[in-house]
């Protein structure tokens, strides 16, 4: 079942990049955006991270809480936030089961090799809990734009 605006985003329980138990029902009453990344340090997700950054105050205005997912792990998740002076929570899906969710581990196709990864993929969750958009083509550099529309 692939998920579409208007229903209800899936909760989900993974740890973040101190250890910490994070879920999206505790975000319950905020907007959420919840990003999902191929790779820390990587060019692309980089890119991406950066952006979100440099917009983060302009994000909290609106209301918005950044998290951003990928299969890393915790102690790649630090080295990240570390390195790029990142101010918001990057969540650990090491096993793949929010990625399984929100239909995000996908088959790749590069160089005519098939793999699975992450697909670069942006739910905007309401104070509801609802997806109130979801950005497929995500423009790394450019994201905030793409967010805030």
């Amino acid at each position: 079942m692939s998920l579409e605006k208007g229903m209800q985003a899936p909760d989900f329980e993974v740890k973040n990049q101190d250890g910490e138990t994070v879920k999206l029902s505790d975000y319950k009453g905020k907007k959420v955006i919840l990003y999902f990344y191929p790779k820390d340090n990587t060019p692309g997700c980089t890119a991406q991270a950066c952006n979100l950054r440099d917009n983060y105050s302009e994000l909290q205005k609106e209301g918005f809480e950044v998290l951003g997912i990928s299969t890393d792990t915790e102690k790649a998740h630090q080295k990240f936030i570390e390195k790029q002076e990142l101010p918001f929570t990057l969540l650990a899906d090491t096993e793949k089961i929010v990625h399984e969710k929100y239909g995000t581990w996908v088959e790749k196709n590069m160089y005519g090799r098939k793999y699975m990864g992450t697909a670069r993929k942006t739910f905007i969750i309401d104070e509801e809990g609802n997806i109130a958009d979801i950005i497929e083509k995500v423009k790394t550099k450019e994201h905030t734009n793409q967010i805030l529309k």
